[in-house]
């Protein structure tokens, strides 16, 4: 199954990027990757027995990226664009893992054309490929997509447009679950934009007692940014979560002490969560401050 994927459609300018970086797959128990198997065994068989629904080309690119198969999860959403290119959820799905494979000038190519593609429509809830605690999906498709345009340019360095594309996503946030993510990363993003009493007001849109479903890391990061508890308080009792050590790493930086935050960032990338989004921003980090390092 695995090499007729590589069949698939060409990336065109994409295809220099994905060679720079190496894949490297999720850590998974054997319980965990049976399961995964046989979902996308069960999407691969959908997908050959619905090549014109644009679903079963989602799920297949979903399911095979689970696994941790990223490039091939592109090139299935690349040949489900080639007959659906007016479908913002592949443009949406495949601009996600252009991020996830650091390409993130694809990631914006993709995510802002499905940003075209949502304009004028109503929103429509997108579905968990693994369910949350309650089985009770947060997102929509809207939602995603500018949460991830907003990712794809705050990783680039891009601040200000990562800043408009939270703000839009905000605007259209219907639950504590997606407000809290946007809120996170624009505080963030403001911050690295030096308008930090915007971003100290933008902290009191989520209130003390905001109870989340899925995002209680950001949750958890949103209370230290406001003094409710300290980084070294989150540091010690989650020094293996992605997530909040990024933000920990962050509030130092932030805060003035940027070796500190460095060496944190650094224990971050020497974890296994290589497809966190906050494993991809502290790389990125690294990456563009490497002197820090050699001190």
């Amino acid at each position: 199954m695995a090499a007729a994927f590589f069949l698939f459609a060409a990336l065109g300018n994409a295809q220099e990027c994905l060679k720079l970086t190496p894949e490297i797959k999720p850590v998974l128990s054997a319980e965990t990757k049976k399961i995964y198997d046989l979902k996308l065994a069960e999407a691969f068989v959908e997908y050959t027995r619905k090549k014109e629904d644009a679903d079963s080309t989602i799920w297949l690119g979903r399911r095979t990226a689970y696994l941790g198969n990223y490039k091939d999860a592109i090139r299935i959403y690349g040949k489900g664009l080639i007959r659906f290119p007016n479908d913002a959820r592949l443009w949406r799905h495949r601009g996600h893992r252009f991020i996830t494979r650091r390409c993130f000038d694809e990631a914006i190519r993709n995510l802002k054309k499905a940003v075209e593609l949502i304009k004028g429509k109503p929103d429509q809830p997108e579905p968990d490929g693994i369910p949350n605690a309650k089985n009770m999906p947060v997102s929509t498709l809207q939602t995603n997509i500018w949460y991830h345009l907003g990712l794809a340019y705050y990783l680039k360095g891009d601040y200000a447009n990562a800043s408009l594309a939270y703000e839009e996503g905000l605007k259209i946030a219907k639950n504590a679950d997606m407000r809290t993510a946007f809120v996170y990363w624009e505080y963030l993003t403001l911050r690295k934009l030096d308008k930090d009493e915007q971003a100290k007001k933008l902290l009191e849109t989520i209130p003390a007692n905001t109870v989340v479903i899925e995002n209680g890391d950001y949750l958890k990061l949103i209370e230290m940014f406001k003094g409710k508890t300290t980084p070294q308080e989150l540091y010690s009792a989650n020094e293996k979560n992605s997530t909040i050590l990024y933000g920990v790493g962050s509030f130092y930086l932030l805060s003035g002490h940027k070796e500190k935050g460095a060496v944190i960032f650094k224990k971050l990338t020497e974890g296994d969560q290589w497809a966190n989004f906050s494993y991809i921003a502290a790389e990125t980090y690294l990456k563009r401050n490497e002197t820090m390092l050699k001190k």
